[in-house]
């Protein structure tokens, strides 16, 4: 039976959303690991068995799972993989895979207050409702070895460990000095930008992340090492992602820019300034829509370009002006 070679193969198989094909990795080292588990959907599983065959191996050749991400698209076959002692990830998957009814009810109960704050109109309130529909995409499990900045993986010697949030509260990425190699999720795309997603804090008592603002520290991160290769878990592998990553960051500041031009003078909500920057996405994509809104004006907030009140319970954000105007 042929081996695989390269120390990392890339598999890809179908998702049924908007994002496309994801990349799952099989990374030889040790221990023979699948770096994320794509989508549970019987298509999915049928492209990974085939594409694992033409590498050389079974599934129940698999033992160890690493996820960059909780998301549907990256944990979905975790379950598939029946012989994989462990499963390796950030802290924040668990309650994903083990299903904590706890979390999912903070889960909601956090959008229904940001929501209210924002100013959603009631009309609204079926996606929250929906917030669990894309269980039926992930599997069921638990992460037996946890990581954190700075670990090596287990069983692939040179392989380093990074947090990257911001894309998702639970995100890793996984970098080899030696020859620059990064698989690296959600986190850095050549065809299209991620998107830096709302999630409740997964401590009670704890502020609510500000994933805009983790994306651009991550990406910010990204700079200071010699990356030569991204295998991603979208689109094509690539090549040094540094001007990428200069001119993405580069684009959320002008967005942000249009975000102030769109307040202009007045005192608007969040969901009012949504309305305005996608007005023909926010009712197909309000999820992903209100998810960019906050992240601008959390960027502007940091940055003391706008101001928030609070009044019966709705927050407003305006501009600040300046002392010379």
């Amino acid at each position: 039976m042929t081996r695989l070679k390269q120390k990392i193969a890339q598999i890809t198989v179908p998702t049924p959303f908007a994002v496309g094909d994801v990349h799952l990795y099989v990374l030889k080292g040790d221990r023979l690991s699948i770096v994320d588990a794509g989508v549970k959907t019987e298509e999915a599983w049928e492209a990974c068995q085939i594409q694992l065959k033409e590498l050389g191996y079974r599934p129940e050749d698999i033992e160890q799972i690493i996820l960059t991400h909780h998301h549907p698209d990256h944990i979905g076959l975790v379950e598939r993989f029946t012989n994989a002692r462990d499963i390796v990830a950030h802290a924040n998957v668990n309650p994903w895979l083990k299903r904590d009814e706890a979390f999912f009810s903070r889960y909601e109960t956090f959008f229904a207050g940001l929501y209210k704050e924002a100013g959603v109109p009631v009309q609204y309130e079926p996606f929250l409702k929906a917030l669990r529909k894309p269980l039926m995409y992930t599997s069921e499990g638990e992460v037996t070895h946890t990581l954190v900045e700075g670990d090596s993986l287990p069983g692939h010697e040179g392989w380093t460990v990074l947090e990257t949030p911001g894309h998702a509260q639970s995100h890793l990425s996984f970098y080899q000095e030696q020859d620059g190699s990064l698989i690296a999720g959600d986190h850095v795309l050549e065809h299209i930008s991620s998107n830096p997603l709302l999630e409740p804090p997964y401590q009670e008592g704890e502020a609510r992340p500000k994933p805009q603002l983790q994306y651009r520290h991550s990406l910010e991160k990204m700079l200071d090492y010699a990356i030569h290769t991204v295998y991603p878990g979208h689109g094509e592998v690539f090549g040094d992602p540094h001007p990428l990553i200069r001119k993405r960051l580069t684009k959320q500041a002008q967005r942000a820019d249009h975000v102030r031009r769109i307040i202009g003078n007045e005192k608007m909500t969040a969901f009012q300034v949504c309305e305005r920057l996608f007005p023909k996405h926010i009712e197909t994509q309000f999820g992903l829509t209100m998810s960019e809104t906050f992240g601008q004006l959390d960027f502007l907030l940091d940055r003391k370009l706008i101001d928030e009140t609070e009044q019966n319970g709705v927050v407003f954000y305006e501009n600040v002006r300046d002392s010379n105007e």
